[in-house]
């Protein structure tokens, strides 16, 4: 099984959104910047040295800037994958539809969004080197 490894929802205020998110839940946001495209990392729970969740099911998150030539810009869920081309095909295969190429992310892996036959954004990521969890690809 592919398991949840991320969240992601858009905004429209990155400080709006990090004040809130902060304020009623206690979670905190750094934000990464124009280079990395104004997203806001969101840290939901305590994570290990390797920036990885310490409690087995928690997970953490991010906030993207909408933007208006982007579709179903909803919240999403972002799937660890071992292998991106084999997913790629498995979700054309299983009826979904990739959206674009999968881009890098430094230090974090390479990550694409699909939609799935029920109209969803969602993602993938294939974890680089340290992030990988070891978990096995649902073929």
């Amino acid at each position: 099984m592919n398991r949840v490894v991320h969240f992601e929802m858009p905004y429209d205020n990155p400080e709006r959104v990090s004040s809130f998110y902060h304020k009623a839940f206690g979670w905190e946001t750094k934000s990464m910047g124009s280079q990395m495209g104004n997203y806001v990392l969101a840290t939901t729970t305590e994570t290990d040295p390797e920036r990885g969740p310490k409690h087995p099911g928690a997970i953490n998150g991010g906030f993207f800037p909408k933007q208006s030539d982007r579709p179903a810009q909803y919240p999403s869920i972002v799937i660890e994958v071992d292998s991106m081309t084999e997913a790629r095909d498995r979700v054309t295969r299983a009826g979904g539809r990739v959206l674009g190429e999968p881009m890098e992310i430094p230090g974090v892996g390479m990550y694409v969004s699909f939609m799935d036959p029920e109209g969803n954004r969602v993602a993938m990521l294939e974890p680089s080197g340290r992030n990988r969890s070891g978990g096995q690809a649902r073929k």
